[in-house]
């Protein structure tokens, strides 16, 4: 029998808390779906044919390694735009495989073996496991549902060691929906300026919020030059599928990026970061109606869930509820299992998104209206049924 050949870090890794549920979902009829992190929109359709007209045009080719010149000035001049935070497209963009790649990246290109990531948490399940791959250390910082998953800056600055690289913050906030406010990231970074740390800043959902502003991290005072911004268009364009996001840093740091992306994947899909552009220049209308098709169901399952008696704050951004159910008597894993067997209700157990997790689970509301009605009716009769 040859040895075990996996490397060790990666033998380490938990498999992800999402995927173990729908790999059973998929092999299941009639089942609701509020599990799944992904817009049910298509793509709109000025995107969809700039993509189309992309491939008409033969534009099939590799493009420069940190995407088209277009593409990332487009990207600057929006975060310029809705941010006042100032990129060069030349040297302080790159475009890639999605938020994933541009995660990867980050990590990889800044972690030395042994390093530590201070992460707050619940969080989106790659984070962790990411900061492993990359050869560091994730410690996990966790929120609590009566500060509304708010990050703590008092605990951030107490789990600072020797070791310590960075602070990863993620908000609007996967899968709680919490929103950070100004007043915490700018404590935030105070600490960061303090220590000298980096902070890298996924800020995916920035354009799904609800009545609240979103802070932009690299914006901050003095942040720009210590700060790795991480976006995309899978989310607020229902693009998941074309696989193009971004990061945005000081070139001394980007560079660094780009290094790796260019040993790594190349380019971006070129008809993907045309129609990426596209999304940029003619999408804002279609987003916008997205975003309050979300609103309105935002409103319908928090107060659905509420009424059930699973106490769910009000998310102010992303597309996910986060409702406590150790009222119920069973832990998150029992209650997603048997909701998914007994009622055909697919949710996340809330400990996949780490520490401060236990005892919720990830709801998500990118879902047809009338879904979630039904999906409320059955998780009300589970509920009840179990005596919660």
């Amino acid at each position: 029998m040859p040895r075990d050949f996996i490397a060790k870090r990666v033998a380490e890794l938990k498999p992800s808390g999402i995927r173990k549920f729908f790999d059973i979902v998929a092999t299941m009829d009639d089942v609701i779906s509020l599990g799944i992190g992904e817009p049910d929109f298509t793509t709109p359709k000025p995107i969809l044919e700039a993509g189309i007209e992309a491939l008409r045009q033969g534009e099939t080719h590799y493009t420069s390694n940190a995407g088209i010149y277009e593409l990332r000035e487009a990207i600057a001049d929006m975060l310029e735009e809705k941010y006042q935070v100032s990129y060069n497209p030349v040297d302080e963009v790159v475009v890639s495989v999605g938020v994933s790649e541009a995660l990867y990246l980050a990590l990889t290109a800044v972690i030395d073996p042994g390093e530590e990531i201070i992460i707050p948490t619940p969080c989106f399940v790659s984070y962790q496991a990411e900061v492993m791959l990359a050869g560091g250390v994730p410690v996990e910082v966790p929120g609590t549902f009566e500060n509304g998953f708010q990050p703590e800056p008092e605990l951030i600055e107490k789990a600072i060691t020797p070791k310590t690289k960075a602070i990863f913050i993620g908000f609007p906030n996967n899968p709680t929906g919490a929103v950070a406010s100004r007043e915490n990231l700018l404590a935030i970074s105070k600490i960061a300026e303090k220590h000298d740390l980096l902070v890298i800043s996924d800020e995916i959902y920035d354009s799904l919020v609800y009545g609240v502003e979103h802070v932009c991290f690299a914006a901050l005072p003095g942040m720009k030059e210590r700060t790795i911004t991480l976006g995309g268009f899978s989310k607020s364009y229902a693009m998941t599928g074309w696989r193009v996001g971004y990061a945005a840093a000081p070139a001394n740091i980007l560079g660094g990026l780009v290094r790796i992306h260019q040993y790594t994947v190349m380019s971006a899909p070129s008809v993907s970061q045309l129609a990426a552009l596209a999304a940029i220049n003619l999408g804002a209308d279609a987003a916008e109606e997205m975003r309050l098709k979300y609103d309105r169901r935002r409103q319908l399952i928090v107060s659905g869930l509420n009424e059930i008696g699973l106490e769910t704050f009000l998310p102010q951004g992303a597309f996910y509820a986060f409702p406590k159910i150790s009222g119920t008597g069973m832990d998150d894993e029992e209650f997603a299992q048997r909701l998914l067997e007994e009622e055909k209700v697919a949710v996340v157990p809330g400990s996949a998104f780490g520490s401060g997790g236990e005892g919720f689970v990830r709801c998500s509301y990118a879902t047809d209206y009338t879904k979630i009605e039904q999906a409320l009716e059955r998780i009300g009769s589970f509920v009840k049924r179990c005596g919660g």
